[in-house]
């Protein structure tokens, strides 16, 4: 199984039109002011946007990036403003955090082999 995409809600496709082509993802479909989706830079995972009212309520979306500390100062000096770091996390993570405008919680972040391997992770082979 593999994931294909993320849909999150917000009220202003514009402005998360916006907001993600700043962020780095690529549009493919422009259906606004109903519907918007993207491709990652990287992979081929996509992420869309869908027009409605119930935005932010607990989303949170997670974006690795290779040089997490140039791209929050380059996203930073394009204008998006960050709430967090970058800063190093207790679970071996380094990560940003900012909010698109429909209130979604963004975090970019660097997790390298801790992302799939860290030193807690449950062993494959013994049963739970």
């Amino acid at each position: 199984m593999r994931l294909n995409q993320v849909t999150i809600t917000m009220p202003d496709l514009d402005a998360g039109w916006n907001f993600y082509c700043i962020l780095g993802l690529r549009p493919v479909v422009d259906a606004r002011p109903r519907y918007a989706r993207f491709v990652c830079p990287d992979g081929d995972s996509t992420f869309s946007l869908h027009q409605g009212e119930s935005g932010g309520g607990g989303t949170t979306v997670y974006f690795e990036c290779e040089n997490l500390d140039e791209t929050v100062g380059s996203l930073s000096q394009a204008g998006l403003r960050f709430v967090s770091g970058p800063e190093d996390k207790s679970w071996l993570w380094r990560e940003a955090e900012l909010f698109d405008p429909g209130g979604n919680r963004i975090i970019l972040y660097f997790a390298g082999s801790n992302r799939l391997d860290p030193p807690w992770r449950v062993d494959q082979g013994r049963p739970a």
